[in-house]
């Protein structure tokens, strides 16, 4: 005969084990329930999270767009994932991942998982040349881009909000205020509906990056900021692939605007025309346009073409020379001379011809 209190025992034994298998049984089902939809569909599903929107709203988007497995469980996770920072954005996602990593990509903002369109801003190109890669990632023509980049009112808003534009953009001589600004690199577009201005932030945010890093060596340099980025746009159009050479053209112009001489260089007076040639016509090295530094001394009224940090470094550590004129010779070599004359004998040794311009 057994005792009540051995009967007693194995009751409570068996509810706890039935406690211990509904217990492990919802967790099975709860994490089974908040996995993937299909391991085996990698296929991109893009999804829009509107600001302000809390766990439930994302996890309600997220299911309507086929990435929940089970509804009931996604929503308790909503309620005790502890997803306080969660970041609107578009995302990409598919049916092989985990409402975890779903939500956990959307609560830190995890740049691997942003919907992305890249555009270039290239190193040396005009402003109206990047305005036509641009026009190619966003909704906007290349013609409406230059004319909010022309905007006063939207220039007098940025000139507020970063420290390196000033009003030397909207000097009348200037051709296009933010020639040189908008940093050279690769961009990627993460909103559903770019702006032109939201973009256009987006580059100088970067264009803040890099200068602020030399804001101190720009200081020291005696140039303002304009003035140091229009003498770098010429030290880069005239340098083309010798970046080796940068430094010493640097130092060649610095020491022509030490002494009052006017420049001389060709690619102020290509950027009045918007080309890029050697064989430039008399007419054109005439022109009256106060970018022709081939007339007039001393530095453009603004930049000539975006600006890579390569040339920012060869004009804030120029070598030091007494050369005044450099020559680029058809193969690409540049002589440089102290004298006219030395500078005319390097062209006469090294001619371009008719060969070489075609």
């Amino acid at each position: 005969m057994r005792s009540k209190g051995s009967s007693g025992l194995k009751a409570v034994v068996i509810a706890a084990a039935v406690v211990v298998a509904v217990f492990t049984g919802g967790i099975v089902f709860y994490l089974s329930g908040t996995g993937c939809v299909d391991a085996t569909d990698k296929n991109d599903i893009t999804v829009e999270i509107p600001q302000g929107s809390g766990a439930s709203s994302i996890v309600a988007i997220l299911d309507e767009a086929g990435l929940v497995k089970n509804s009931f469980c996604a929503k308790i996770s909503a309620r005790i994932g502890g997803y306080d920072t969660l970041q609107a954005n578009t995302y990409v996602f598919n049916k092989s991942m985990s409402l975890r990593e779903m939500m956990k990509a959307i609560n830190t903002g995890d740049f691997d998982y942003l919907s992305k369109e890249s555009f270039e801003m290239k190193e040396g190109y005009r402003l109206q040349q990047n305005a036509g890669l641009l026009a190619e990632a966003i909704p906007f023509s290349r013609k409406e881009i230059l004319s909010c980049w022309s905007d006063k009112a939207y220039l007098k808003e940025l000139i507020d909000s970063y420290w390196f534009l000033t009003d030397d953009i909207l000097d009348k001589d200037v051709m296009y205020p933010l020639e040189g600004y908008l940093f050279p690199d690769t961009y990627f577009i993460t909103e559903e509906n770019p702006t032109i201005e939201s973009v256009t932030e987006m580059m100088l945010d970067n264009t803040d990056r890099v200068l602020s890093e030399r804001k101190s060596q720009i200081e020291a340099s005696g140039y303002t900021v304009h003035e140091f980025l229009s003498l770098a746009s010429i030290v880069c159009k005239e340098g083309g692939s010798n970046e080796s050479e940068a430094p010493h053209i640097a130092g060649v112009f610095i020491n022509r605007l030490n002494k009052n001489m006017s420049l001389g260089s060709d690619v102020t007076v290509c950027y009045i025309y918007q080309e890029d040639r050697v064989d430039l016509k008399q007419s054109q090295l005439a022109s009256d346009s106060p970018y022709n530094t081939r007339k007039f001394a001393g530095l453009t009224p603004g930049p000539i073409c975006s600006v890579p940090v390569i040339d920012m470094d060869a004009v804030l550590n120029y070598e030091k020379t007494d050369d005044l004129f450099f020559y680029a010779g058809p193969d690409g070599t540049v002589y440089y001379a102290e004298t006219q004359a030395g500078h005319d004998k390097n062209i006469q040794e090294h001619p371009w011809t008719e060969e070489d311009l075609n």
